[in-house]
Order: C-alpha cells, then sequence, then structure tokens
C-alpha cells in the first residue's frame, strides 16, 4: 500500500506542496482537509464513533465523515470518495465554509488543518467499514449540543469546534428557513 500524503497549504488554501500523512502530523504542518456532515429528513446528524485502532481519537464521536484530500481531487470529490469509503454511500455534498484549526494530541501528533465543511443528506443507514468506523447513529442538533456540554471527551476535537463556531453551516434546518 502506498504512503498516503496530504496537501500542504497556505492560509489562503494555495497549496504549497505534499507530505506523507504522518509527517505532516508530526511536524504539525498546515494541510487540507474536510469535515462531511449528512442529515436525514428529521435534521438529524449521522454520527460515526471512530475504529478503536485510529492512531489518534480512537473510538471518540465524530461527524459522519472526515479525511484529507488527494493531490488532484476537488473537495467535493474528496468528501464523496471517503464518505463511500467509511460509510458505505454516496450523497451529493455541499460546500459550506472552511476554517483552519490546530490541536495537539497526547500522542505526538497534531491536526493543524485547513478543513472544508461539507454537508449533504441521506435516509438509510450506512454500511460501515469496520477498518475506519466503529459504531454510527442519528443525533438530533439539541442532543448533540447537549451531550457535547455534558460529554466533551466522547467527542474528536474538530467536532466540537465545528459544532460551537460553525454551527450555522452545518445545521440545513437553519438554511432551509431561511430562504
Amino acid at each position: 500500500m502506498t504512503e498516503e500524503h496530504v496537501i500542504l497549504v497556505n492560509k489562503r488554501d494555495k497549496q504549497i506542496g505534499l507530505m506523507p500523512k504522518i509527517e505532516a502530523h508530526q511536524k504539525a504542518i498546515l494541510h487540507r482537509a474536510f469535515s462531511v456532515f449528512v442529515f436525514n429528513s428529521s435534521n438529524e446528524l449521522m454520527l460515526q464513533q471512530r475504529a478503536a485502532h485510529k492512531y489518534h481519537s480512537p473510538l471518540l464521536w465524530t461527524n459522519t465523515c472526515c479525511s484529507h484530500q488527494r493531490n488532484g481531487e476537488s473537495n467535493i470529490e474528496a468528501g464523496t470518495r471517503r464518505l463511500h469509503e467509511e460509510m458505505g454511500f454516496v450523497t451529493e455534498l455541499k460546500e459550506t465554509t472552511s476554517f483552519i484549526y490546530k490541536v495537539s494530541f497526547d500522542n505526538g501528533l497534531t491536526e493543524h488543518e485547513l478543513d472544508h465543511i461539507m454537508v449533504g443528506s441521506f435516509e438509510n443507514s450506512p454500511i460501515i467499514n469496520p477498518e475506519e468506523v466503529e459504531s454510527w447513529k442519528w443525533m438530533s442538533m439539541e442532543d448533540i449540543k447537549s451531550d457535547v456540554n455534558l460529554n466533551p471527551s466522547l467527542y474528536t476535537e474538530w467536532f466540537k469546534i465545528i459544532f460551537k463556531k460553525f454551527y450555522k453551516h452545518i445545521n440545513i434546518t437553519d438554511e432551509n428557513n431561511s430562504k
């Protein structure tokens, strides 16, 4: 299996190079990433619990899927590919916003990412890839907000940042009501 590379970017999301994924996380180098949020018609978000063997944030709950774009791949192409790889389905995705965050982990790795947020909708059960995902569930936005406040250690750092600072970019009910 070939080593996965991430796309190094500047703060304006201009590509400046490629680097092996682990090296970028060891050196805390800014790179491109994405987070996908999939909702059902009841405005429940599909959460995934990360697989137990993940190199950081194992068994924590997070958004539907997330990963890194490949060289030459658009954000939507990357989100669609990874959604299928992790959750076993494809749906139309829409980009909403992006932001930069930096979080260090106990294992010496650091996520320093320019994260592109995408949303989509789906009504069925996923077919999870056990190499990537331990479990999944639908959860209402209100229940997530409450649980993140009560049990923050159960959620990934990027999910908590997105949920707190970019709520309006993931809440499709608010978007539909403002039209």
